[in-house]
């Protein structure tokens, strides 16, 4: 499975900013040895079901850890025979579609 996860405190700094909580809860992915990227707006994270939601599980308590309320947005993608290595190849089909069709 692959999900896409934004966590986010619900206090910011005095800018408005949550890049330190966020910074936080991606270390915590990064550390988890699952395959994952960070992009703007999400992390993804790739792996089986119980592993990536004890990631999931894990990053958003250690946001908690300084944060009195944390909100998260979780969107999984669960495809029966595609397991792993699918962060890369779906976007792989959709370049390869791109080329195709220039």
């Amino acid at each position: 499975m692959i999900v896409a996860i934004s966590i986010s405190p619900s206090g910011a700094d005095e800018t408005g900013g949550v890049s330190e909580a966020v910074a936080e809860a991606v270390q915590v992915i990064r550390d988890s040895g699952l395959p994952n990227e960070t992009n703007s707006m999400f992390t993804n994270i790739e792996g089986e079901w119980d592993e990536v939601m004890a990631v999931v599980k894990a990053a958003v308590f250690k946001v908690a850890e300084t944060s009195p309320r944390v909100g998260f947005v979780l969107k999984a993608d669960i495809r029966q025979g595609f397991e792993t290595g699918q962060m890369t190849a779906k976007v792989e089909r959709v370049e390869a579609a791109l080329e195709k069709n220039a």
